[in-house]
C-alpha cells in the first residue's frame, strides 16, 4: 500500500482501539473539490485511487477522472485496487488450479514459487458442491454431506493444500454456508484497517452475486476468476468509468408482500431502464423501510438487474444489523466514525447528482413470482394461473385444458410417437399410491439461495406458512421434491428455536445441505418414477425456487419451466402441487373435512413474523456459528492432502490438472496478427448465457465429456457435476458449449452440436472443433444481443479459447463475460448499432477474415470483417473492437491476464 498523499489529505482518527490514518475526502473538498456531489459509491473508488496512487498502475489521470465524475462520465478507464477477494469452490478450484500451475512454470524457470502468493486477503467457501442427493428425511444433510466428500475429494485436497500453502488465502470448509450470506453476516466489516490506515472494506468475488454485501454499504461486485487471480496477485482491475443510476426509493412495503416481490419488481425495472454495465445506488425516505437483510436481498440480484453494483450508503440501520449479527462494539464504533468523518455516511439531504434517477414507490409492490426462464419476467402473483396458460400455448404448443379434461394416461410405459397439442395428465406410481402429474405439475420446491435465505423475514414467514398448513391438515404433493438450504447455521439456529423447523419438516422441507444448490443446478435425480414420467411424456413441468436464476435447463434439465419466488410462495406451490392455479381464488387444498383452505387462510401475519424475529434470532446465534466456521467438520480436519510449495499433480486424476496456459510460456508474446479464413462454430441468438456456454450441472453418458470420463473409467454414477471438475481442463472443454437447451442456427439438433465445413459432418461442438484444430483453422462465434449474461463463470471464456475461438462477434456483451473473454486472449467484437447477422445476410457458412488487427489496435477500433461464401462472394463489413480499454490490449496481446502477470514477475 502506497502512502503517497499527493493532496495532503491524509488525516488521523481517534478509534476506539487507537489512532488510525485515513484519506479524507472532507479535505478534498475543503480544497475545492466538489467531493459532496458525486454518488457514494464513485467516493469510495475515488478514495481507493487515492490511497493507492503509485503514479503507475494507478495516475494522477486515473484520479482526476474519478475526481470529475459527471452524470454523463467520460468514456475513460479508471482503476480499482480491492482490499479482499471473495471465491466460491466452483470458481476458486480453477482459481487455485491456475495459481499452482503459475507456481510450476516459476519452479521450472529456476525461481522461488513461494513467491507466488495472494497479496490481499482471499476467502474461498466451499458451497457450491453439495447436491440434492437426498431429501425430505432428517438423514437428508449428513448423506448429502458425505456423498460430497466422497465426489470432491481430490478437489478438496487441493484446497486444503492451498490454505497450507499460500500465504493471505482461508479457506471454509464444506457443511458452513453460502459465501455471499457468510460475507453479509461475518467477512464484511464496512471499515478495514490494514498498516494502521483505516479504509472502506472493498472487495471483488468470483461469484456475480458478490454485489449482496453492498446491503451492508460494501462496494463489490463479481468478476471472472482471471479478473480476480490478476487482483489478488497485485493488479488492479480496470474498468470504463460507470454511469450512476439513482433508485429513489419511497413508501413502505404493504402488508402481505415480502422483499422478494420487491426485489422481482426492481428485477423487471432495471432491465426495462437498461441498467446493464452501470452503478446503482439507492437512496430516499423508504430506505429507511428497508431492513439490512431486505437491502442485500435486492444487492443480491445486481447480475440479475445487469448492473455492476446497488449500492446503500451505510446508515443507522447499517450498525443496527451489525450489532445483531455480533460484530463487536470497536468495530461497529469505527464504521460509525469513519464514515461520518468522511463523507460516507448516508444524508438523505445531499445533493448528489446521478446519470438517471428511477422512482419506486414501495407502497405499489404486489406479491410476483418470477419466469419460467428469466429472473426479469415479472408475474404478478393475482395473474401467474393466466399468464402461466399463455406461456404453455405460445412457447411449447399446448391447448390449455381444465384438469378434469386432460387425456389421462394408464402408467408412463405408453409409447408416445408425437407430442401431444393439449395438456396431458399422466398417472405415476409413487411408492404404494398411484398419482396423476402432467403439465404444469412442480415437481421441485427449493428453499434455496443467499437471495433469501439470508433474510430472516422470509425464512420465519415460510415456516408460519408450513405451521398454519399443518394445523389445517394440508400436506405438501408427494411428487414434489423438497429441499431447505439455508446460508448459514444461524438460520437452522433460530428455526429451531422457534419451533418452526420441525413444521418445515413435516412438510418434509429438511435441511439439505449448507450451500447454492437448485439455484446452480444441484438439485439432484428427480424420483425415478417422475423422471420416467417427464422424459417418456415429454411433460412441461415447473420448479418454483427462491433462487436468483433460472435459465433454461439451469435448475434440472428435465424442468422446462423454472419460477422464482418468496421462500413463502414456494411452501404454497409444494402444497398446491401445481402451478396452474389461482392462489388468490383458488382452494390451495383441502383439509381432512374437504373443507376448502385457501392461500389467505394461513398467510403469516406481519405481527407474527416480528414477534418471533425478535424472540429468537441473538448475537449469540451469530456468535456461535462463526467462532469456529475455518475449522470445519470432522470429515474436514481427517482429509489428508499434500504440502509443499508446489502441488503433487496426480495424472489419473480426472478433477485436477495442471493448466496448459503457462507451460513453455514465450519469454515475449507475439505481435496480434489479423484473424485469417475462421469458420463459424456457433451462430447464436439473444440472451446466451454463461450457463448456455458452460453448464455447471449434470451431463450425460453422451455428451463428450460424459464420453472422456468413461474412457478414464469413470462409471456414470461418478459423474459428478461440470462445476465440480472445473480444474480439469479436458472436461471443461468437452462442455462448452455442451448445454442441452443450447440452439445453434448452424446445427439441425439443439444442444452442443455443430457443423464442420466444408464435409458437411455434425458432431459435437467439441469433435467439430478439434476437426478445425487439426486443419489450424481458426474459428469465431456469432451472436446476439446480451451475450455472456449470468454468472461470472471463467470457463465459459476458457472453454472458448481452448475450442480455438479467436474471436466472438455480437450485438451485445453482458460485463463479466467481456472481461474473461480479454482475460483469455479471446478478441470481443461488436456489430455496428442495428446490424446484426441476419440484417447483414450472414448465413454462418461463410469464411471469415478479420482485418485491422495486425496495423495497432486502440480502444473501441473499428475492423473490417469480410465474409466469403462458397462461391468467392464476398460481404464486408465493419466491427467495433471491444477492447475498451490500454490494459486490456496488454492484455489481449499477452494472450491473457494471467499470461500478462506472469510474464512480468518473471521480467522483473
Amino acid at each position: 500500500m502506497s502512502n503517497n498523499d499527493i493532496f495532503g489529505i491524509v488525516r488521523e482518527l481517534h478509534a476506539s482501539s487507537g489512532k488510525v490514518k485515513y484519506y479524507s475526502l472532507k479535505a478534498l473538498e475543503e480544497q475545492g473539490y466538489k467531493v459532496s456531489h458525486l454518488p457514494y459509491s464513485i467516493r469510495i473508488l475515488l478514495e481507493n485511487a487515492l490511497r493507492n496512487y503509485d503514479d503507475f498502475g494507478i495516475t494522477r489521470e486515473n484520479i482526476s477522472t474519478i475526481l470529475n465524475w459527471a452524470p454523463v462520465p467520460p468514456n475513460q478507464e479508471i482503476p480499482f485496487k480491492p482490499g479482499r477477494v471473495l471465491m466460491q469452490d466452483f470458481t476458486g478450484v480453477p482459481a487455485v488450479v491456475d495459481i499452482a500451475s503459475i507456481r510450476d512454470e516459476v519452479a521450472r524457470r529456476g525461481k522461488d514459487p513461494d513467491s507466488i502468493n495472494p497479496l490481499i486477503p482471499v476467502d474461498l467457501i466451499i458451497d457450491h458442491s453439495v447436491i440434492v442427493d437426498y431429501f425430505g428425511t432428517n438423514y437428508a444433510f449428513r448423506k448429502n454431506v458425505e456423498v460430497e466428500y466422497q465426489r470432491n475429494r481430490e478437489r478438496y485436497q487441493l484446497l486444503k493444500w492451498a490454505q497450507k500453502s499460500f500465504k493471505n488465502f482461508s479457506v471454509v470448509p464444506p457443511g458452513s454456508g453460502i459465501c455471499h450470506q457468510v460475507n453479509l453476516e461475518y467477512l464484511a466489516t464496512g471499515v478495514t484497517v490494514r498498516d494502521g490506515i483505516a479504509f472502506p472494506d472493498t472487495l471483488v468475488g468470483t461469484d456475480s452475486h458478490t454485489p449482496m454485501v453492498n446491503g451492508i454499504g460494501v462496494v463489490a461486485w463479481g468478476v471472472g476468476g482471471i479478473e480476480a487471480e490478476a487482483a489478488l496477485l497485485g493488479q488492479p482491475i480496470y474498468f470504463i468509468t460507470p454511469e450512476v443510476v439513482g433508485l429513489k426509493l419511497t413508501g413502505a412495503l404493504p402488508v402481505g408482500t415480502t422483499a422478494t416481490d420487491l426485489v422481482l419488481t426492481i428485477t423487471e425495472l432495471l432491465r426495462r431502464h437498461k441498467v446493464v454495465g452501470k452503478f446503482v445506488e439507492v437512496f430516499g425516505p423508504g430506505l429507511s423501510n428497508l431492513t439490512v437483510p431486505d437491502r442485500a436481498t435486492i444487492s443480491n440480484m445486481s447480475p440479475e438487474f445487469g448492473c455492476t453494483i446497488t449500492y446503500f450508503p451505510i446508515d443507522d440501520r447499517t450498525l443496527e444489523y451489525m450489532r445483531l449479527t455480533n460484530r463487536s462494539e470497536e468495530t461497529i464504533k469505527l464504521v460509525e466514525d469513519y464514515c461520518k468523518s468522511n463523507m460516507l455516511w448516508r444524508d438523505d439531504q445531499a445533493t448528489i447528482q446521478y446519470s438517471q434517477l428511477i422512482e419506486l414507490d414501495l407502497s405499489t409492490i404486489e406479491p410476483t413470482v418470477s419466469g419460467p426462464k428469466r429472473p426479469q419476467d415479472k408475474i404478478l402473483l393475482k395473474e401467474f394461473k393466466e399468464k402461466f396458460i399463455h406461456l404453455l400455448e405460445t412457447g411449447y404448443g399446448r391447448t390449455y385444458l381444465p384438469s378434469d379434461e386432460r387425456e389421462e394416461y394408464a402408467g408412463t410405459d405408453v409409447a408416445v410417437a408425437e407430442e401431444v397439442k393439449t395438456m396431458k395428465t399422466v398417472a405415476v406410481k409413487i411408492g404404494t399410491e398411484t398419482e396423476l402429474i402432467g403439465d404444469g405439475s412442480v415437481v421441485i420446491a427449493a428453499i434455496t439461495s443467499c437471495t433469501n435465505t439470508s433474510n430472516p423475514s422470509v425464512m420465519i414467514g415460510a415456516g408460519i406458512l408450513a405451521r398454519k398448513a399443518r394445523e389445517r391438515g394440508l400436506n405438501v404433493k408427494p411428487w414434489v421434491k423438497t429441499s431447505l438450504a439455508p446460508g448459514s447455521k444461524v438460520v437452522t439456529d433460530y428455526l429451531e428455536r422457534s419451533g418452526l423447523l420441525k413444521d418445515l419438516e413435516a412438510l418434509r422441507f429438511h435441511v439439505v445441505g449448507y450451500g447454492c444448490t437448485s439455484c446452480i443446478g444441484n438439485s439432484g435425480p428427480l424420483p425415478a418414477p417422475v423422471a420416467k414420467a417427464i422424459d417418456e411424456n415429454n411433460l412441461v413441468v415447473a420448479s418454483v425456487l427462491s433462487g436468483n436464476r433460472n435459465f433454461e435447463a439451469r435448475v434440472h434439465p428435465q424442468v422446462k419451466m423454472n419460477f422464482l419466488m418468496s421462500p413463502i410462495l414456494v411452501v404454497a406451490y409444494a402444497i398446491a402441487g401445481r402451478v396452474d392455479i389461482d392462489l388468490n381464488n383458488e382452494p390451495i387444498g383441502y383439509d381432512p373435512n374437504l373443507e376448502p383452505v385457501y392461500l389467505k387462510d394461513i398467510w403469516p401475519s406481519e405481527d407474527e413474523i416480528r414477534t418471533t424475529m425478535t424472540s429468537v434470532i441473538t448475537p449469540e446465534d451469530f456468535r456461535r456459528s462463526y467462532s469456529t466456521i475455518f475449522e470445519g467438520d470432522e470429515q474436514w480436519k481427517a482429509l489428508d492432502a499434500p504440502e509443499g510449495k508446489t502441488f503433487r499433480w496426480d495424472p489419473s486424476s480426472t478433477y485436477i490438472k495442471e493448466a496448459p496456459f503457462f507451460k513453455d510460456l514465450k519469454e515475449n508474446p507475439d505481435r496480434p496478427a489479423d484473424i485469417v479464413n475462421s469458420k463459424v462454430l456457433l451462430w447464436l441468438g439473444d440472451s446466451v448465457t454463461t450457463d448456455h456456454i458452460s453448464p455447471a450441472g449434470s451431463f450425460k453418458e453422451d455428451s463428450a465429456a460424459g464420453k472422456y470420463l468413461l474412457s478414464k473409467g469413470v462409471e456414470k454414477k461418478d459423474f459428478n457435476s461440470y462445476g465440480s471438475r472445473r480444474g480439469n481442463d479436458e472436461v471443461m472443454v468437452r462442455g462448452t458449449f455442451a448445454n442441452v437447451r443450447i440452439k445453434n442456427r448452424i446445427a439441425t439438433r439443439e444442444g452442443g452440436y455443430s457443423v464442420h465445413l466444408p464435409t458437411g459432418i455434425e458432431d459435437t461442438v467439441f469433435d467439430t472443433a478439434m476437426r478445425y484444430k487439426a486443419e489450424n483453422t481458426p474459428l469465431i462465434v456469432l451472436a446476439g444481443k446480451e451475450y455472456g449474461s449470468g454468472s461470472s463463470r471463467d470457463w465459459a471464456a476458457k472453454g472458448t479459447y481452448l475450442l480455438g475461438i479467436k474471436a466472438v462477434i455480437a450485438e451485445s456483451y453482458e460485463r463479466i463475460h467481456r472481461s474473461n473473454l480479454v482475460g483469455m486472449g479471446v478478441m470481443p467484437l461488436q456489430f455496428l448499432d442495428g446490424q446484426n447477422a441476419d440484417s447483414l445476410g450472414l448465413t454462418g457458412r461463410e469464411t471469415f477474415t478479420i482485418t485491422g488487427i495486425s496495423e495497432g489496435l486502440e480502444p473501441g477500433k473499428i475492423l473490417k470483417v469480410i465474409a466469403k461464401d462458397d462461391s468467392s462472394k464476398e460481404k464486408t463489413f465493419e466491427v467495433i473492437c471491444r477492447l475498451d480499454s490500454k490494459i486490456e490490449i496488454e492484455y489481449y496481446t499477452h494472450g491473457g491476464i494471467l499470461q500478462y502477470v506472469l510474464r512480468q514477475f518473471l521480467a522483473s
